[in-house]
């Protein structure tokens, strides 16, 4: 009895065995079959492209600087003595021509009388050395009186015409002391504080100004620009990779120094000759109206140049464009067959978030932008178009002007 029922159970598990090798092997067999079938079932990768196309930008450059008055003069007496009274309110604007201090003229009032008393009194003494001379002229014709006495009777006369000379220049000396009492301002502008009082002795020429006024509509920016950049500007010039625009050549934008940018255009007045042997730039400088004193004698800003405009612009988003080992640009392309190229570049400058290529695409070229990871060169890829707007790389083809550093 035990016997069978040992053999029943040594049965059973023997049973229960097989099933599970038969269960374990169908298990494997099913998961081989999808694995093998998975491959085929995956079509070539996906890739976003943009179509290079060419397209008008305006090149610039952003280069800092800072302003300076227009017109900037140093109030200095010349006149010695006491002033008397200051005229004008500190900080405030001043015309040209406006009395700004008093000088005591006392003094000066008396060296006018003088001097005009002088010239009188010569006036006065040439009337008869005239009629002299004169008399003597006759005389001496029928040997009445002697050429001595003629010739010094001549010599009296000019003597007296020249002490009448001597005497309006006096007068007109004292003249100018005098009105030299009253400090006038030599430009119109915004003045500055006072250096002195009323009571404050002054001299003519003195090394410390009185006051300083500097002109602030319109200002000076001046820039300073690389002569790397300068050469680079020229090169392209000469190629006819850039033109001037003549009608805007000249306006020139600013950005102040909390970003916002100045509602009015500045125009380039000069450009300097001599490269600055410390900091290997040149300076420009442009004009800007300042009708509101925005402007600031001193204040930095950046001013933003227009170079030129380039025609034939080939603009890329920079996702686009990657690095091989030794650091050179390059980009994915997909040809008519839809197989991957890569291209190596030769990038321009930067455009917001945009290259300007100057070597290695030419239009109608469809580049990668987006699933670059994912290909490698010779693969066929199956191509949908770049949804810029996605991304936010079409912002920069409503910018005016392209920007160099």
């Amino acid at each position: 009895m035990r016997t069978a029922k040992a053999s029943h159970a040594s049965w059973e598990r023997t049973g229960l065995i097989t099933v599970t090798a038969i269960l374990v092997g169908m298990w494997i067999l099913t998961g081989c079959d999808s694995t093998a079938k998975a491959p085929s079932q995956a079509g070539p990768p996906e890739v976003a492209v943009m179509e290079v196309k060419p397209q008008r930008i305006a090149i610039t450059t952003e280069l800092p600087g800072r302003t300076s008055a227009y017109l900037i003069a140093e109030v200095r007496p010349q006149v010695g003595g006491i002033i008397q009274k200051r005229l004008f309110a500190e900080g405030s604007d001043v015309k040209a021509g406006a009395v700004l201090y008093q000088i005591d003229p006392a003094t000066y009032q008396a060296a006018s009388d003088s001097a005009k008393a002088a010239l009188a009194r010569a006036e006065a003494n040439v009337t008869s050395i005239r009629f002299r001379a004169e008399r003597y002229k006759e005389l001496v014709e029928i040997r009445a009186v002697s050429r001595q006495e003629y010739d010094d009777a001549t010599a009296a006369l000019k003597q007296a015409e020249a002490e009448i000379a001597a005497g309006k220049a006096a007068v007109e000396t004292a003249r100018i002391n005098l009105a030299y009492t009253r400090v006038t301002a030599p430009i119109a502008g915004r003045i500055g504080k006072s250096s002195v009082t009323v009571g404050a002795l002054v001299t003519a020429g003195q090394g410390i100004p009185l006051a300083t006024i500097q002109q602030i509509d319109p200002v000076y920016v001046d820039v300073t620009q690389s002569s790397a950049s300068l050469l680079r500007l020229q090169q392209s010039m000469a190629s006819g990779a850039l033109k001037r625009d003549n009608a805007n050549r000249a306006k020139v934008r600013l950005i102040l120094e909390d970003g916002t940018p100045y509602s009015l255009e500045g125009t380039l007045q000069f450009q300097d000759v001599t490269v600055d042997s410390t900091t290997g730039s040149v300076i420009l400088r442009i004009v800007f109206p300042n009708p509101k004193g925005v402007l600031l004698p001193g204040m930095f800003v950046r001013a933003v140049l227009e170079e030129g405009v380039n025609e034939q612009a080939l603009l890329i988003p920079q996702q686009g464009v990657s690095r091989d080992p030794k650091g050179n640009p390059v980009a994915l392309i997909v040809d008519a067959e839809g197989k991957v190229q890569q291209r190596m570049l030769t990038l321009d400058r930067p455009i917001g978030d945009k290259w300007i290529v100057s070597a290695g695409l030419v239009p109608g070229d469809r580049v990668i932008v987006e699933g670059v990871q994912k290909v490698r060169p010779g693969t066929s890829v199956k191509v949908v178009p770049f949804d810029a707007g996605k991304s936010g790389a079409d912002k920069t083809a409503a910018l005016p002007a392209a920007k160099s550093n």
